[in-house]
């Protein structure tokens, strides 16, 4: 690959930018990452797949743009509540998207589950889709465990709840943003897609 490759993000969440930015910045990839036009509508994420999700929003994107696209998707499966939420995490308690009653309504449902089965793990796919059809797909899993309650102010999402195993028994939002990317299910997606994409000719 020659020059810096242009990309433009398919997602609109600040917090999933800042992050995605910052792993590849970290991962050396020669990118010239844009942000989604604001014209650019939301896409319906209605897969049934983490995988289905990112291409979804990658191929709106790179239609959109002539752009190829980076899109991902990321979901908390909780082994007590049967792999939920799932493909559903970002909209567990509602369309709206509310991560805090995301948080509330794990946390109700988990409220009688004893500590020893209280695991846990995120998945994210991330997917870089050109306008002619060709992409890319990386995935990246943590495992871990839902604590009781939320802890620490950093993150967004279930990151509160969430205690990954590599993480000195912290919350996800109780790492540093570095910390969180070094082991995390977005770092590892997004590292194993900038290795994939360094290789593209």
């Amino acid at each position: 690959m020659s020059g810096p490759l242009r990309l433009v993000l398919a997602t609109a969440n600040p917090h999933k930018a800042t992050e995605i930015r910052s792993i590849l910045a970290a991962a050396g990839l020669d990118v010239d990452l844009r942000p989604r036009p604001p014209e650019v509508p939301e896409v319906v994420e209605d897969a049934d797949t983490l995988e289905g999700n990112a291409r979804l929003k990658a191929v709106a994107l790179a239609a959109a743009t002539g752009l190829p696209a980076l899109a991902d998707d990321t979901g908390l499966e909780v082994d007590a509540l049967g792999g939920r939420p799932g493909v559903r995490s970002a909209r567990y308690a509602g369309d709206d998207g509310d991560a805090g009653r995301n948080v509330a309504k794990v946390l109700a449902e988990m409220a009688a589950v004893r500590r020893a089965s209280r695991t846990a793990r995120f998945r994210t796919v991330a997917l870089a889709r050109w306008p002619d059809g060709r992409e890319l797909v990386a995935a990246g899993t943590v495992e871990g465990t839902i604590a009781e309650a939320p802890e620490g102010t950093g993150g967004f999402g279930y990151d509160p709840v969430f205690r990954p195993a590599g993480g000195r028994g912290l919350t996800m939002a109780q790492l540093t943003p570095a910390e969180k990317d070094a082991i995390s299910h977005r770092g590892r997606a997004v590292r194993a897609l900038a290795a994939l994409l360094v290789a593209e000719p």
